[in-house]
Formats: C-alpha cells, sequence, structure tokens
C-alpha cells in the first residue's frame, strides 16, 4: 500500500521500528511515509474521546491506540480519492507480467 498522500512506496524493512504510520482517513486504513509526516498536514481522522490521530481500522471498527476507544466504522467507509482504481491497475500489471500476458 503507498503512502496515501504522496503515493510514494515502502521499501523493504531494515530492522527495528518502521517509520512508516498508519492511520484512518475518511473511515480508511492508510499509511503515511516519513517524509509526509514531516511535511504535510495530513488531515487524519481523530479520536472522538481524546482527540489522538493514532487510530487503526479493522473489520468494521476504528480503535484509538491511545485511550483505546473503539467505534464502529461507518458502513461503506470512503477510501482515499484514485487509490483503489491505480492500485487495482498495478496489480493487474503486475500479474500480466508474472502471467506472461501481453495487452
Amino acid at each position: 500500500m503507498p503512502c496515501f498522500s504522496c503515493g510514494a512506496r515502502q521499501t523493504d524493512p531494515v530492522r527495528g521500528a518502521s517509520p512508516w504510520k498508519r492511520g484512518v482517513r475518511g473511515e480508511a486504513q492508510v499509511l503515511v511515509c516519513p517524509d509526509c509526516q514531516r511535511t504535510h498536514d495530513l488531515d487524519l481522522d481523530t479520536c472522538s474521546s481524546c482527540g489522538s490521530a493514532a487510530l487503526i481500522c479493522r473489520l468494521g471498527e476504528v480503535e484509538c491506540r491511545s485511550c483505546r476507544a473503539v467505534r464502529p466504522a461507518a458502513a461503506g467507509g470512503s477510501r482515499p480519492s484514485g487509490l483503489s482504481k491505480e492500485l487495482a491497475d498495478e496489480v493487474e500489471a503486475a500479474l500480466n507480467r508474472v502471467l506472461g500476458r501481453v495487452h
């Protein structure tokens, strides 16, 4: 999954904690690269209980990693614009390369 803000892709991790961070934006789980963490206003969703942006989205719920508050995710949460089509195109191209398909 690329950085939702700039589209950068993660590289193979080195030992230790990843510098990439998870967040929630528009009820969808997103990744944020180290550069965007420093240089952009990310407009991530925040916890309604404590205001933290340290949220994770999983199995139809959103959990705050700071205060552990859990709430249901909105049904059919939106994805960052363009992400699903771009990712689908990239996966299709990779499958075509691996399977030897020519278009």
